[in-house]
């Protein structure tokens, strides 16, 4: 009696065995998919754009070419020595958001220390093209600096 005891015992666990996580035959039968976020939160420091937002935008105006529009802005940083200006559209794919085109105006800093001066020695010129195509459905175009910004209407 004990032998049949002993392999009905065997058949039982073996059985129960086939359907839990103890049969080998069981291991790795399955996948399921996990997405994995390749850019981190906040995108990639060599994206960011590092350069400040220039204090005031003191003049803007959008002149119409062929093909587009330019356009052109003065800022006043604080003090002389500021570089590398550029107009930052807002959007990464510089569509209008409900008709509006915004730009920030960014600005590097200068490296070493520089005199305030006087505003017409601080003031520096930028300009930017805008295709027809990106245009479209625009009314009004903004370019912000940090304590202000300007407006162009249609």
């Amino acid at each position: 009696m004990s032998g049949r005891f002993i392999i009905a015992l065997t058949l039982v666990f073996g059985l129960t065995a086939c359907s839990t996580g103890w049969n080998p035959m069981n291991w790795f039968q399955g996948s399921r998919e996990e997405t994995i976020a390749l850019i981190p939160e906040g995108g990639f420091p060599e994206d960011r754009d590092l350069r400040e937002v220039v204090s005031q935008v003191t003049e803007m105006e959008v002149l119409r070419t062929a093909g587009g529009a330019i356009i052109r802005a003065t800022g006043l940083p604080p003090r002389q020595g500021y570089w590398a200006a550029d107009l930052v559209p807002e959007n990464t794919d510089e569509l209008p958001v409900n008709g509006v085109l915004t730009y920030v105006f960014r600005i590097h800093e200068p490296r070493n220390a520089t005199h305030s001066s006087t505003a017409y020695a601080r003031q520096v010129h930028v300009a930017h093209f805008v295709s027809d195509t990106k245009l479209e459905g625009v009314s009004q175009i903004k370019v912000v600096g940090a304590e202000n910004s300007r407006t162009a209407r249609r």
